[in-house]
C-alpha cells in the first residue's frame, strides 16, 4: 500500500505547497518517493543540479546514483541520513511513516557541504570518463563548481525542516487513506457513508454488506480492491480519525473518547490508535497540546 499512499500524498495540496516553498527558500530540489521506488528522485524536477542532469544521460552514471538512493533507503529507516555519492555530492533522505510502517522518504540533496577543490574535480572527471559521459570537460567543470555549497549548520537546518514536515505528513496520511477516490464504485461510497453514520455502534461486516445489498464475500473483495485495506482496518481508521479530533478537547477523558467512537475496551483503543498513528492517545494529546 506504500506506493499508492505516497502517490496520493505527493498529489495533495499540503505537499505541493510545502515542496514549492521549500525549494523557493533553499534553492534545493525536494521529492517524496515510496520505499520501493527505483528511480532518480530529482530527475526532471525544478532545481535539479545541472551536473547531475548531465550525468543522468549515461546509464552507468544513473546506476551509481541509484546505488546511493538504495543505500539511503537502507540506512534512513529510523532517522534522516545523508550520504556522499561517488561524484562527491551529498544526498539526504528523511523517513515518512504511517503509524509504525515506513512508507517513503522526503529526499533532497545534490549539494556539496564543503567548497570543492580542483583535485576533487580531477578525480571526479576520471570517474565520469569511466562512466562514458561524453559532455565537454569544460561544461562538466563549470557545472561541478556551480553546484550549491551548503555549510554543515545550514544543512542541518534544511534536514530539520524536512524532518518536521515528514512528521506532519505522517499525521495527515491517515486522512489520505480515508479520502474517497473519484473512481470508486457507488457501492463503496454507500458503504463508507454507512460506516461513518454507524461507526459508534458494534458494527459488523455482515451489517455493512447487507446495508449495501451485497454478499459478505463480494463486499470484502471489492472493498479491499477499492480502498487498499480491509474492512476492519478501515473501520479502525475511521474511529481513530474521530478520536484524534476529540482528543483535542482536554475536558474529555481518554476512556470516554474510546467508547464514544465505538471501541469496546480502552486497551483495544490504545492498541489500534498507536498502530494507526504511531503514538498512544496520551502521547498524541500531549503533542497536540504543545503545537
Amino acid at each position: 500500500m506504500a506506493k499508492p499512499l505516497i502517490e496520493s500524498l505527493a498529489e495533495s495540496k499540503i505537499y505541493q505547497d510545502y515542496g514549492r516553498a521549500f525549494s523557493e527558500a533553499t534553492g534545493l530540489p525536494v521529492a517524496l518517493r515510496a520505499v520501493e521506488s527505483w528511480q532518480l528522485p530529482h530527475h526532471g524536477r525544478r532545481f535539479e543540479n545541472r551536473l547531475c542532469q548531465m550525468l543522468s544521460r549515461k546509464s552507468r552514471a544513473c546506476a551509481a546514483c541509484l546505488q546511493t538512493q538504495q543505500r539511503l533507503s537502507e540506512t534512513a529507516t529510523q532517522e534522516p541520513k545523508t550520504i556522499t555519492c561517488q561524484a562527491g555530492l551529498c544526498d539526504t533522505a528523511v523517513p515518512v511513516r504511517m503509524g509504525g510502517q515506513l512508507v517513503g522518504f522526503l529526499s533532497t540533496g545534490q549539494v556539496f557541504r564543503k567548497k570543492p577543490t580542483v583535485a576533487q574535480f580531477n578525480r571526479a572527471a576520471k570517474l565520469f570518463a569511466d562512466w562514458g559521459v561524453t559532455a565537454k570537460l569544460q561544461d562538466l567543470r563549470e557545472a561541478y563548481f556551480a553546484t550549491r555549497v551548503v555549510p554543515a549548520r545550514q544543512h542541518e537546518s534544511v534536514v530539520r525542516l524536512l524532518a518536521i514536515f515528514a512528521e506532519h505528513l505522517s499525521m495527515v496520511s491517515n486522512q489520505i487513506v480515508l479520502r474517497e477516490q473519484n473512481a470508486e464504485p457507488p457501492v463503496i461510497t454507500r458503504a463508507k457513508q454507512f460506516i461513518t453514520d454507524h461507526q459508534t455502534e458494534d458494527l459488523s461486516l455482515d451489517q455493512v454488506a447487507r446495508a449495501v445489498n451485497t454478499s459478505k464475500f463480494y463486499f470484502c473483495k471489492i472493498f479491499k480492491k477499492a480502498t487498499g485495506i480491509n474492512y476492519t482496518d478501515y473501520l479502525s481508521r475511521v474511529r481513530t480519525e474521530r478520536a484524534r479530533n476529540l482528543l483535542l478537547n482536554q475536558n474529555l477523558r481518554i476512556s470516554e473518547i474510546a467508547y464514544e467512537v465505538g471501541f469496546q475496551s480502552l486497551t483495544h483503543f490504545n492498541r489500534v490508535f498507536k498502530r494507526v498513528l504511531g503514538l498512544s492517545p496520551t502521547d498524541y494529546r500531549a503533542q497536540a497540546g504543545r503545537a
